[in-house]
């Protein structure tokens, strides 16, 4: 096909266009495809001025801190298993990357909702911690 030829009459400037057109609308529609395919970011919904110093921990969380480096023993049946990271607010991992923790608060007589999760792929050598005093609602991470 000659387009020096299509381009000199009606129909093969009309053409032309069409095919400029649908060049355009397929690169942007690939584009679009494209970015929604593509994984986003990690998001973390920790500030960066949310860190907490280990020192700034509850006495309880530094003494979990302390049985997490240790492997236990655990008060809590629940301690030690797979956090799931359902809230979304600390970055993105795979499954069994992030494991839960309590933090006993005086008092009471359950677990409360003080939380410590550590993220890692040895529970006892965690990559980094985060502190949690209202249930996974929001999220600390323990500058050690």
């Amino acid at each position: 096909m000659d387009l020096n030829r299509i381009r000199t009459g009606k129909r093969g400037a009309r053409l032309v266009g069409t095919l400029a057109l649908v060049a355009a609308i397929a690169a942007t529609v690939g584009a679009v495809l494209v970015d929604a395919r593509a994984p986003s970011a990690p998001t973390m919904s920790v500030a960066a001025d949310a860190s907490l110093v280990f020192a700034g921990l509850p006495v309880q969380g530094r003494e979990v801190m302390g049985l997490i480096r240790r492997g236990g023993p655990f008060p809590y049946e629940k301690d030690g298993t797979v956090f799931g990271n359902r809230e979304r607010l600390l970055p993105s991992q795979v499954r069994g990357y992030y494991r839960e923790y309590t933090v006993p608060t005086p008092g009471l007589d359950h677990r409360g909702a003080r939380r410590i999760v550590c993220g890692g792929m040895q529970p006892t050598v965690p990559e980094a911690c985060f502190y949690t005093e209202d249930h996974y609602a929001s999220f600390q991470l323990i500058a050690q």
